[in-house]
């Protein structure tokens, strides 16, 4: 089979595309033949080695597939060969075929696409994790997400709005506003324009906002701090931006704010049984209609490194994915 090999950390194009054998599914586990599978930021990290999780070389990259089950391991129920499903991995899913633990392995959902399925898995779960389980959203609060045409900026909005939030964006570019507002964002702002703050505050009418969702940091972290509310919890999600920010204890203390972090890799690992529960859920609000990952799948599994180049430079909306068979 075709897959995508790191001899040692590098750029996108320093990537090797190789024939290498089948891999043959163990206990617990079964093989995918993949017909999409999608990209997030932190694959790129961890091809160049800036990533905490380092594989032993060579490593197949990519955590988010979709595809059809060729094969099971020993002791593998409830599954067979032709069931079409969406995964985790660790690691390995630029290739044409995937082994998968079936703790992170669900059924494609009704109606969902390969490509919108292989978007879905990390991110979803990642924004229902921060803003249900670490913020505590309820409705009718005020909800802030940062960089709302990445993947995870898409997902928080679609979430927020099931969760009955008002929900503010930010974005780049009148391209990634309208993708924000589509998403289903009730305002929309350009975080380039230096009166953003100002224009948080006033939309909630001199409140600020109850959650702040930062996949970003840097400067953007820095002034979320001077538009979120008393008692407002600032999500940490992560640095896109590259400088991982601080802040001076006294603004905690005299807003009454928290800074919450949202690991949701840490968490799983913590808490094992936790992606079957979130993905039950995400499964139903993609039943009402209440969720709609949006892939941009212009590529195939040959071209992954431009897909990661167009990820890197923020040429995406929505989620990279590449289409494989």
């Amino acid at each position: 089979m075709r897959a995508w090999r790191v001899h040692e950390y590098c750029e996108p194009e320093g990537m090797s595309f190789e024939d290498i054998p089948v891999p043959e599914p163990g206990k617990g586990e079964v093989r995918l033949r993949n017909k999409a599978a999608a990209l997030n930021f932190f694959d790129i990290l961890q091809i160049q080695g800036k990533y905490q999780v380092k594989p032993p070389f060579p490593f197949t990259p990519g955590a988010e597939v979709a595809g059809i089950i060729d094969a099971l391991g020993e002791g593998v129920e409830g599954w067979a060969t032709g069931d079409a499903a969406l995964a985790i991995t660790d690691g390995n899913a630029f290739a044409e075929q995937t082994l998968v633990s079936t703790k992170k392995l669900f059924r494609l959902p009704k109606g969902m696409a390969f490509e919108q399925a292989a978007a879905m898995p990390i991110v979803y779960h990642t924004s229902l994790f921060a803003l249900r389980d670490r913020a505590r959203l309820e409705p009718g609060e005020w909800l802030l997400v940062h960089a709302g045409a990445s993947g995870v900026g898409m997902s928080a909005i679609q979430i927020g709005k099931a969760m009955g939030a008002h929900v503010i964006a930010t974005a780049g570019s009148p391209e990634k506003l309208e993708f924000s507002h589509r998403q289903g964002a009730d305002h929309v702002l350009d975080y380039n324009s230096p009166d953003w703050v100002d224009q948080v505050k006033s939309l909630t009418a001199g409140r600020g906002a109850d959650v702040i969702y930062d996949p970003v940091g840097s400067d953007i972290f820095d002034l979320s701090t001077k538009c979120i509310a008393q008692d407002g919890r600032l999500l940490v999600i992560g640095f896109a931006a590259g400088r991982i920010p601080t802040i001076a204890a006294n603004r905690i203390l005299l807003k009454n704010i928290s800074i919450v972090g949202a690991f949701w890799g840490g968490h799983v690992k913590a808490h094992p049984a936790y992606p079957a529960t979130t993905q039950s859920t995400l499964e139903s609000l993609w039943d009402q209609g209440k969720i709609h990952p949006e892939a941009t799948a212009s590529w195939t599994l040959a071209q992954l490194p431009q897909a990661m180049k167009a990820l890197a430079n923020r040429e995406v909306t929505g989620k990279a994915v590449l289409q494989i068979s």
